[in-house]
């Protein structure tokens, strides 16, 4: 019997362990494929969306229905362990190349060229450049296009303005842009 998001809610508060292998099984693929998009290692993956569920289940009074969804409060939960796993992995290193690429002028319809080019070595290439952008960065994408969420969902997930959020995505498709044409 497959219980309804409200029903996975009150059976996990009520600390029915019935309630808690439904919210797993209704949301771990979703949130791994989120966590292992910004993890190189599998094993590391695994684990971030464990601990997910686990601190899903310890705070699952703060889960507000009226704000988010499960499956978002859920993505949120693992975008900031994501983070913080990524911030102790890696340190942090900006070129002032970086801090300058954003400021470069393009037209839309001249980004949009740039980044939707189908061909395979392109596809490729744009995945290597990816990879080679900040936590927050890759993360953004990776719900933004690879989930295909809308920005006032990431905005929830993140904790940052919807209006902050399309600023940094444009930002960020800009990046990309200048680093694929280099």
């Amino acid at each position: 019997m497959e219980l309804t998001e409200k029903e996975i809610v009150n059976a996990v508060r009520a600390g029915r362990r019935e309630g808690q292998t439904e919210m797993v099984c209704h949301y771990a693929e979703r949130v791994f494929a989120m966590i292992v998009r910004q993890v190189p290692d599998v094993m590391d993956a695994q684990e971030l969306t464990q601990d997910t569920f686990l601190r899903a289940f310890s705070h699952i009074d703060s889960y507000d229905a009226h704000k988010a969804s499960l499956s978002t409060w859920l993505c949120r939960i693992g975008y900031r362990l994501t983070l913080d796993f990524l911030k102790r992995r890696r340190p942090l290193i900006v070129s002032m190349e970086d801090r300058q690429e954003w400021q470069m002028d393009i037209s839309d319809e001249e980004l949009e060229k740039e980044l939707s080019t189908g061909r395979e070595e392109r596809i490729q290439r744009l995945e290597a450049v990816i990879d080679e952008l900040p936590a927050d960065e890759r993360m953004l994408l990776t719900l933004y296009y690879y989930e295909d969420r809308p920005l006032t969902e990431i905005a929830y997930i993140t904790g940052i303005d919807a209006k902050a959020l399309a600023n940094r995505l444009y930002r960020t498709r800009k990046k990309l842009c200048k680093r694929l044409k280099d």
